[in-house]
């Protein structure tokens, strides 16, 4: 869908390397205001290293990323779950508040408005009767919550998330999609890697696929009949 409105984020021609090796190169494409575009590939495609190129954490070797009307610490990100530490000695709130550090600034303490965007966040996953449990204590689809809920308290404009309903049950895995499309009907902008390939599953309005020397970016449906003809 053409628009005379700039992109979020333009992604133009960028190639990315790895201990000398192309990860993928001459990459384009744009994130618009309330996108919803699901990352696919293989294993070893560049996925999560696209993530990190998006969040300024590795630098392109060509090409370049550019922003409009959007700081790249306002990203709310929300990374794989088996690499978050399920026992860190925090509570529920106090993980959920952390991603509020952006908002604050210099300011060493939270204020009132940044209680309330938690609460607020809390009481949409429907988690805010587990704000005083710890991390460990949580079921794999209540730890995902709390990490959505912890990226979306950064920022309401866009989320970045990586692999979001790995390790989850049907019940879970459809609850979680069910929020994010939600989340996106709001208005918030969406980029989320996953590895679920059921066409059921792609809950994205557009897909980036990621395949080797190549790549596709375009319309759900459009990509879903590719690979059924392929």
């Amino acid at each position: 869908m053409k628009t005379d409105k700039n992109p979020l984020i333009a992604v133009r021609e960028i190639q990315v390397e790895y201990e000398g090796h192309k990860v993928f190169s001459n990459l384009t494409f744009d994130v618009f205001e309330m996108d919803f575009i699901c990352i696919v590939g293989p294993n070893g495609a560049g996925k999560s290293t696209l993530i990190k190129t998006l969040l300024g954490q590795i630098k392109p070797t060509k090409g370049e990323v550019i922003y409009h009307n959007l700081k790249r610490n306002f990203i709310g990100y929300m990374p794989q779950e088996s690499k978050v530490d399920k026992y860190f000695p925090a509570s529920v709130n106090e993980i959920v508040q952390s991603g509020t550090i952006n908002r604050m600034k210099l300011r060493p303490f939270y204020c009132k408005n940044e209680r309330k965007i938690v609460e607020r966040c809390l009481k949409q996953f429907k988690i805010l009767d587990l704000k005083d449990k710890y991390f460990a204590e949580l079921s794999g689809g209540q730890r995902q919550k709390v990490l959505l809920a912890r990226s979306l308290v950064a920022t309401n404009k866009l989320l970045i998330l990586d692999e979001p309903s790995n390790n989850l049950d049907y019940k879970s895995k459809i609850e979680l999609y069910d929020n994010l499309k939600l989340l996106n009907k709001e208005g918030v902008t969406i980029l989320m890697v996953t590895h679920d390939l059921d066409h059921k599953n792609l809950i994205g309005k557009k897909i980036l696929a990621l395949e080797g020397e190549g790549y596709f970016f375009g319309d759900t449906a459009e990509y879903v009949e590719r690979i059924h003809h392929v």
